[in-house]
């Protein structure tokens, strides 16, 4: 029984995907989807994804750091103003994570960096890693 309620719960997660890359976003949306039953929201700006997770609430946000009109460290700065939102955790999915060390995005409040390109197949494990979450198995 117990088992089964930490698998309902790691299916049960909701995700917000914050990238202007169509292609990115289909191979994450997919992944999450078919290998942790995962729910995928995307947001193809960081404008658009702050509006999503105020509307949305996710359980997390994957975030990339560059975007046009607003990066990720704009975004993170607009998103943390709202108390409401000082909750959600953030993880950087970016190519950028090879210039960032874990004090730098520690500071800034991400709960982990996960570099672009990244193995589709692991994602999943990568992300509950990054959060202690669970996965069931």
């Amino acid at each position: 029984m117990l088992l089964q309620t930490m698998m309902v719960t790691s299916a049960s997660k909701r995700i917000l995907l914050i990238d202007d890359e169509p292609d990115v976003q289909r191979v994450v949306q997919t992944c999450l989807e078919k290998l942790a039953q995962w729910t995928v929201i995307t947001a193809t700006s960081a404008e658009e994804g702050l509006l999503k997770a105020i509307a949305e609430q996710p359980d997390v946000i994957l975030l990339d750091i560059m975007m046009p009109k607003m990066d990720g460290y704009m975004f993170l700065d607009a998103l943390w103003v709202k108390p409401e939102m000082q909750f959600i955790p953030v993880v950087f999915l970016t190519a950028q994570a090879g210039l960032l060390k874990p004090h730098h995005y520690e500071t800034l409040g991400v709960k982990g960096i996960i570099a672009k390109p990244f193995d589709p197949l692991t994602l999943h494990r990568a992300i509950a890693s990054a959060l202690n979450w669970d996965l069931g198995t």
